[in-house]
């Protein structure tokens, strides 16, 4: 069935470029993804091996890097490291000095009495030699307790840095880990897709089309609990006519920490003048835009719906756009756009301390957005508002998730294709 040979290569381009970013080797590095085809080529069974074997090799050293992460924090969290002896002992050299503080602030407060009570003037100026000295040493002691302090408050800053530190890298291993494994999956079956595939009609074959182009525009934040509207373009920059063009799109949480849920609270539909009711994106059609002349385009509004449990972080938008027309031939756009945004956490009822975004930074559909963010064509991440600090490198699970997200839109960028011949390949 062509479909099957379709869909390997729609998810092998998918899945290599991901692959050889997460791999640790550094010789992937220097490979050209076997996804990056020419519009007259596509990727071999042999090609689409090597696929398998990176992905394989890259999951391999995810699972090591996990482990190693999860020894790692459960170390930092022991209090015989380094850091955590180093602030064990300025909280006793701390405590040593507020005692010596408090005897000496109580020597001078004793003088000064024996002062007042001194009767005579050699009695008083014996006193007075007194309270001298126990002032001298009040005053150096409230100065070694506040140096003791600071040390005291930089150790414990250093101690907790190393413990947070340990269980956000260990998070970021996790996700990392299972967007690999994602990875890997997603190569086997284009894989065997392909490998079915072996001995069919060609047919007319389906091709990256790098002047079709998606870019999304859409609200700089979401509020749990709301939807918003985005704005997915998808141009045809192409000389020729395409008689039905549509897109795929995904959201995901890019600060979750369910390894197997980066797209859990989040709910994302579609919608256009011609289809105006909202309809989901189910993994064997997509969004449905109609025919576009050369140098025109679609606007496909995206609903995002954030469920009130979300967490607050980062999320992002990935679509990719695809075409058929009458005559069988196909593609899909040979970049996806991606768009980040911002996920507000659900104000508590009654507390009036809800920030801007979701409903309010949305407009009816078929409208346009009144903030703006711009989205990419060309795989860039917008980046018009702060990234959610980790304490480690942010590349890593951003990456990783951008793996599994590519992977996604990989199986659905020829969605027109198997919505048209789904049944002719029943």
């Amino acid at each position: 069935m062509k479909i099957r040979r379709i869909l390997a290569t729609a998810v092998a381009a998918a899945v290599t470029t991901p692959v050889v970013f997460l791999s640790a080797a550094p010789a992937f590095a220097d490979t050209k993804p076997a996804g990056a085809q020419t519009q007259e080529q596509k990727p071999t069974i042999e090609q689409l091996k090597l696929a398998v074997a990176a992905a394989q090799k890259t999951y391999d050293a995810a699972v090591i890097a996990a482990s190693d992460a999860t020894k790692a924090r459960e170390a930092a969290l022991k209090d015989d490291t380094v850091l955590a002896k180093a602030a064990a002992e300025a909280k006793k050299t701390a405590d040593a000095a507020a005692t010596a503080k408090a005897e000496a602030d109580k020597a001078v407060v004793d003088a000064q009495a024996k002062v007042d009570a001194a009767v005579g003037e050699t009695a008083k100026a014996e006193a007075q030699k007194v309270l001298d000295e126990a002032t001298k040493t009040a005053e150096a002691a409230a100065t070694a307790k506040t140096e003791a302090d600071a040390k005291l408050a930089a150790a414990s800053t250093a101690r907790d840095d190393e413990r947070v530190g340990a269980v956000r890298a260990e998070s970021a291993a996790l996700q990392a880990k299972e967007a690999a494994h994602k990875a890997l999956k997603a190569a086997e079956k284009a894989l065997a897709a392909a490998e079915d595939g072996e001995g069919e009609e060609p047919g007319e074959d389906c091709v990256e089309e790098s002047k079709l182009t998606a870019a999304l525009t859409g609200p700089k934040k979401v509020v749990a609990g709301t939807s918003a509207v985005f704005t997915l373009k998808i141009s045809n920059g192409t000389t020729k006519s395409l008689d039905e063009v549509g897109a795929y799109a995904e959201a995901f949480n890019m600060d979750s920490t369910e390894e197997k849920d980066f797209d859990k609270h989040l709910d994302l539909t579609w919608s256009t003048t011609a289809n105006p009711t909202w309809q989901s994106f189910d993994g064997e059609t997509g969004a449905i835009g109609g025919a576009v002349k050369p140098g025109g385009h679609v606007d496909i509004k995206l609903r995002l719906t954030v469920d009130a449990k979300s967490p607050a972080g980062d999320g992002m938008l990935f679509a990719a756009g695809g075409y058929e027309n009458k005559n069988g031939s196909c593609g899909w756009s040979k970049e996806a756009a991606d768009l980040e945004f911002g996920i507000v956490a659900a104000s508590k009822p009654g507390t009036g301390t809800g920030t801007g975004g979701g409903n309010g930074n949305t407009t009816e559909q078929g409208g346009t957005s009144t903030t703006p963010v711009n989205g990419g064509g060309n795989g860039n991440t917008a980046t018009n508002g702060a990234l959610a600090t980790t304490g480690s490198d942010d590349a890593m699970p951003r990456i990783a998730l951008a793996g599994a997200a590519a992977v996604a839109l990989g199986a659905g960028a020829m969605f027109v294709v198997r919505r048209r011949k789904a049944g002719a390949d029943a």
